[in-house]
């Protein structure tokens, strides 16, 4: 089973295979650091690596996001997916500029009392750009935990223990424990991964639980799987506000007909979208918010 001992192994083998990401360069900083785990969240890190420096060259501190039109903001989100996470983005960047003098806190409390942070994101700031020692754990943590340590082939749903699980193998040393942190998160990625482990190639297989079992048929409660894209709900947003993004002037509800066959869900789209506050409803028109 995984524990101390493997740790070594484990940091040696992501000093040497890491991705070379924006967010992992000497000079990013907790802002950027920051919008990088926002957008990681629900897009993958290949197309967040090609949004990352574009999104910072435009605003670079939080204090030039919270001053952005809302428009330009989505309209710079583009397709990373989500586009609430980028109105969220902006009101933890006000929050930041209003309580912290515009600079990321480092204590994870002061993290999680921002609009839009959870419990993920405030650790993983603190964990990759402060270097501080706390648990992070993501759907890869798990994976990683589910096998090496508990000797399930897949992860169970996320639960308040899955923290304590991954307390106990950090290092006592905050840097040694950062690196750690990242390692076991890039094992899930890179390695570990859910349909396709390459066990021989897993720095830390001669420890994992799940490998010493013969590899047992994972028996329990699956985490939901997201349900399929093409036809649904959030196509339809998407298809909604790519149509806003292209245009500086509101577009005429009937305008909008045409992108979608089924008008009841293009209905439901856009109303979803105007509780979301991602578009405005005036006059028979639809638009961006200021």
């Amino acid at each position: 089973m995984l524990d101390g001992r493997s740790l070594p192994a484990l940091a040696a083998w992501y000093r040497a295979s890491a991705r070379d990401l924006p967010w992992r360069r000497p000079e990013f900083d907790a802002w950027g650091t920051l919008v990088s785990e926002i957008m990681l969240q629900q897009t993958q890190a290949a197309r967040v690596a090609v949004e990352i420096d574009r999104w910072l060259e435009r605003w670079p501190t939080p204090a030039d996001l919270a001053d952005a039109p809302t428009h330009e903001v989505l309209r710079q989100w583009g397709t990373l997916g989500y586009p609430r996470r980028a109105l969220r983005l902006q009101d933890t960047a006000r929050a930041i500029v209003e309580r912290h003098g515009g600079e990321v806190p480092r204590d994870v409390d002061a993290l999680l009392a921002l609009p839009g942070i959870g419990d993920y994101t405030a650790r993983a700031v603190a964990v990759f750009h402060f270097g501080d020692r706390h648990p992070v754990v993501d759907t890869n943590v798990r994976r990683v935990v589910a096998r090496a340590v508990h000797g399930r082939g897949e992860a169970a749903p996320a639960a308040k223990r899955d923290l304590a699980d991954v307390e106990a193998l950090l290092p006592a040393s905050p840097a040694d424990a950062s690196v750690v942190s990242i390692a076991l998160m890039e094992l899930g990625a890179l390695v570990c991964t859910a349909r396709a482990p390459r066990c021989d190639a897993c720095p830390i297989a001669d420890a994992c639980a799940w490998r010493a079992a013969g590899y047992p048929p994972y028996e329990g409660r699956r985490a939901p799987r997201q349900a399929a894209f093409a036809g649904s709900d959030r196509q339809a947003r998407g298809t909604v506000l790519r149509a806003l993004r292209a245009v500086d002037v509101p577009l005429a509800e009937a305008d909008l007909a045409p992108l979608w066959p089924d008008a009841a869900q293009l209905e439901r789209a856009v109303a979803s979208l105007a509780a979301d506050g991602l578009v405005l409803r005036e006059h028979g028109a639809v638009r961006l918010p200021d």
